[in-house]
């Protein structure tokens, strides 16, 4: 079975989930400090291979109006990008507000501020990665 890859794409890091061969949950798997396109792309790569993905659902920051920002625009150029390079769908999925949420539950746990920069993106890729899942398990 496949699995479905979240990405939260970041200036700095980037944020990765996937979820369980059935499609129902999103864990967050690991954090890519970002180094160059080329490399940022290898990786990612690998954990399409390592993962066995057949779609990469990538976190689309709107605007909270709705509307599509400059870091919306380069989500945008990055999923075609995915697209071009690994031949997958690429889903572009709200994200609002998922970091403010991976933040909050961080906080709430007592993780050191120290800890939650390392963890806080992928987190971020796995709320936004699950509510992507929700939608499919319970239609559109």
């Amino acid at each position: 079975m496949t699995r479905t890859l979240g990405i939260d794409y970041g200036d700095v890091r980037i944020g990765i989930a996937v979820s369980d061969a059935m499609g129902w949950t999103a864990q967050g798997v690991e954090t890519i400090t970002r180094k160059s396109e080329d490399a940022d792309l290898a990786r990612i790569g690998e954990l399409i291979k390592q993962y066995d993905v057949d779609t990469i659902v990538l976190g689309y920051p709107k605007n909270m109006n709705g509307t599509i920002g400059p870091r919306g625009e380069l989500s945008e150029q990055f999923a075609e990008i995915l697209k071009a390079k690994f031949s997958l769908p690429v889903v572009l999925w709200d994200e609002r507000l998922s970091t403010m949420a991976a933040e909050r539950m961080l906080i709430s746990a007592d993780v050191s501020r120290k800890k939650r920069k390392g963890v806080v993106d992928k987190m971020a890729a796995a709320i936004f990665l699950q509510s992507y899942l929700d939608r499919q398990q319970h239609g559109k």
